[in-house]
């Protein structure tokens, strides 16, 4: 009998109530950290794990972990992933890798100097209907793609930013970062590298709030010829609205939306058909908001399956370095209007 993976997890907030449900069902949680002292406790007595307050505390004393699910604000992935891999153990990076690319760089450089994976979640790759998009291109099915627009309308009001490391450019990055990122990498994944950015972004609700934008435009183009838009805000009234992906190829039109990218809405494939989707897992609940869908299952599954039986990594680290690319592009290119 195969003996299960131990895990330990940096950063007890929201996400990382999820992290800890999936490393129960799936392995075993030994070790949590927070610096408040609280979330560390709370987390560590709900599964009978050891609490700590330092990164470096955990890993002087945890020897025994295989791999460390690193769910600390944006700012700090690079940071605490290179000391997990440093100290010889496996990353798990949440969203976004970093919020620089020379921060993912060093993070896929302390990998490989440690000989250790560093894992990057990309976990709405596994919406059926992403999924199926994804085959169908690969197959040729929709000829070339000749244009893309994705589109982005959320909620986030004041109490979501409030008392939080949410908002602030030093350890969130941007709404790309933080909301959208996921996002961005599906287009990198089912198109592939951005040539051009351009974008028009302004701050229209949330002003002394948070320190970026809570409102973009973005014009791509793409290596391989296509155009596309992103038009994204955190200000659809009262509750999310859509999170959608539409393209236009030579053989086919397709749109996935609902709010999470989590519906097939339109199709029309010269002779094909998307047939028998299996029903998605539910998005992430946050009380009072939901963010992407919860597949946080899958990318458990396949970290297992990668360190168990030298399986495909479904997303690897340099993936998630090019999500950061593009977003670091928008960002430098952006005219910002308010």
């Amino acid at each position: 009998m195969v003996s299960k993976i131990k895990f330990a997890i940096i950063g007890c907030g929201r996400i990382a109530q999820r992290h800890a449900e999936h490393i129960h069902a799936k392995g075993e949680l030994v070790a949590v950290c927070d610096t408040v002292s609280e979330k560390a406790d709370q987390m560590a007595t709900m599964y009978h794990a050891k609490a700590y307050y330092t990164v470096d505390e955990l890993l002087a004393k945890e020897k025994g972990i295989d791999v460390v699910a690193i769910c600390s604000p944006n700012g700090l992935h690079a940071e605490h992933s290179i000391k997990v891999l440093n100290a010889g153990f496996h990353a798990l990076c949440e969203k976004p890798m970093a919020i620089t690319s020379h921060d993912c760089g060093r993070m896929i450089q302390a990998a490989e100097r440690a000989n250790k994976r560093l894992f990057a979640i990309k976990q709405n790759r596994y919406n059926p209907p992403v999924a199926a998009v994804k085959k169908v291109i690969d197959e040729g099915r929709l000829g070339k793609i000749m244009s893309v627009q994705l589109s982005c309308f959320w909620n986030r009001n004041p109490d979501y930013y409030k008392n939080s490391w949410k908002g602030t450019m030093e350890l969130d990055g941007g709404t790309l970062f933080t909301q959208f990122s996921h996002f961005v990498d599906l287009l990198y994944w089912l198109l592939g590298d951005v040539k051009n950015t351009k974008a028009f972004l302004g701050n229209y609700h949330h002003q002394g709030i948070i320190e970026f934008e809570d409102t973009g435009v973005v014009i791509l183009e793409f290596a391989n010829g296509a155009i596309g838009t992103i038009n994204y805000s955190v200000n659809s009234y009262q509750k999310n609205m859509e999170g959608s992906l539409t393209l236009f190829g030579e053989k086919g039109t397709v749109k996935i939306g609902g709010q999470y990218l989590n519906e097939l809405e339109y199709q029309n494939i010269e002779g094909y058909t998307i047939e028998n989707l299996p029903e998605g897992n539910k998005p992430n609940n946050y009380g009072n908001y939901v963010g992407s869908m919860s597949n946080h299952d899958k990318v458990y599954d396949n970290l297992i399956d990668v360190l168990q039986n030298n399986a495909s990594i479904t997303t690897n680290s340099f993936e998630g370095l090019k999500t950061v690319e593009i977003i670091e592009s928008i960002y430098k290119n952006a005219q910002k209007i308010k």
